[in-house]
């Protein structure tokens, strides 16, 4: 007796309430996180670090791409699991570091926590490129959030039309946002003490 095809595994319509539950946990505890501050632990190492992280995942974005442009379809997804699993680990050493962290202002040279006058005069123009980065950047990483999870479980049901679809949509915020992680971080590195 022939076995019948298996039909791939819906984890789109398994994980549906999964993923919007995270959607909208993730932001929610991150920003919570925030009002929190542990003190006696030091994670100042990790901004490069996750930095790191945010441009290795912009290049396997790209590779991803590659991959499936070229037809290779297991290596793009076995490339998004990767991006997905970087994404997941910055996230983890980005909580880390802020709620072990006093807060680094952009221009704030001698590490005091106040900008004054002459400190904002000093980098101009160049507060107003990096607080747009950076607001759009934390916008974005919230809004790709629910992007990113559907996009990869319509990939992993093999709803291949619908996968594309979204995609078109997701890689380029996705790629937005690991970057300017990339960009913010080096604007900022020069103010950590």
């Amino acid at each position: 007796m022939s076995q019948m095809p298996q039909q791939p595994i819906d984890y789109e319509k398994k994980y549906r309430k999964l993923i919007i539950a995270l959607s909208i946990i993730i932001p929610v505890a991150v920003a919570a996180l925030f009002g929190i501050k542990i003190e006696g632990v030091d994670f100042s190492f990790l901004p490069p670090i996750y930095a790191t992280i945010n441009g290795i995942t912009a290049a396997v974005l790209v590779i991803s791409l590659m991959a499936i442009k070229n037809k290779l379809i297991g290596m793009h997804q076995r490339l998004n699991t990767f991006a997905v699993i970087l994404s997941t680990a910055f996230l983890v050493m980005y909580v880390l570091y802020h709620i072990t962290s006093a807060e680094t202002k952009f221009g704030d040279q001698d590490g005091d926590g106040i900008l004054n006058d002459a400190e904002i005069f000093s980098v101009g123009s160049m507060r107003y490129l990096y607080y747009a980065l950076l607001i759009s950047h934390i916008a974005l990483s919230v809004v790709v959030i629910p992007f990113v999870l559907f996009t990869y479980v319509k990939g992993m049901s093999m709803k291949i039309a619908s996968h594309k679809k979204l995609a078109r949509i997701t890689w380029p915020m996705w790629f937005y946002v690991a970057i300017s992680g990339v960009v913010v971080y080096m604007m900022i590195s020069p103010y950590y003490h």
